[in-house]
């Protein structure tokens, strides 16, 4: 393949060329090289990683991490690396699916609080509010 535009890479990705304008100016993405007539020029090899971070954002992955698992896939990284990535990152939305469902919870006990300590607990805010206008 000689090179794709950044409007064929887009179609290509299913992104739009302003997130690979911005996957390069956050230095995510390399950026191309040119034509001798400025247009840059993308090659297969960044389509692949376009669709690595595609993938990854969508799994939860900041672009702080994908930028770090790239530069890692690019140089150093063997299997045993990438499943401990995984990992963690399994552990991570871990850790935020037991915190939703404590809120959850929270707020399922809240819908259990009685009528009269609702109706009291709204009181003290509407009394608080009409006592400072009166001043």
């Amino acid at each position: 393949m000689e090179g794709m535009t950044r409007g064929e890479l887009a179609r290509q990705a299913g992104l739009s060329p302003a997130a690979i304008r911005y996957y390069e100016d956050s230095g995510v993405l390399p950026v191309p090289e040119r034509s001798a007539n400025g247009y840059r020029l993308y090659s297969a090899d960044d389509l692949v990683k376009l669709k690595f971070i595609k993938d990854a954002k969508s799994l939860g992955y900041s672009l702080k991490e994908i930028q770090a698992a790239l530069a890692l896939l690019g140089s150093r990284m063997d299997e045993e690396h990438l499943k401990e990535l995984v990992r963690g990152k399994i552990s991570e939305i871990d850790e935020k699916i037991a915190s939703l469902r404590s809120i959850q919870d929270m707020l399922a006990g809240l819908l259990l609080t009685p009528q009269d300590e609702i109706r009291n607990y709204l009181k003290s805010f509407q009394s608080t509010g009409s006592k400072g206008a009166d001043n």
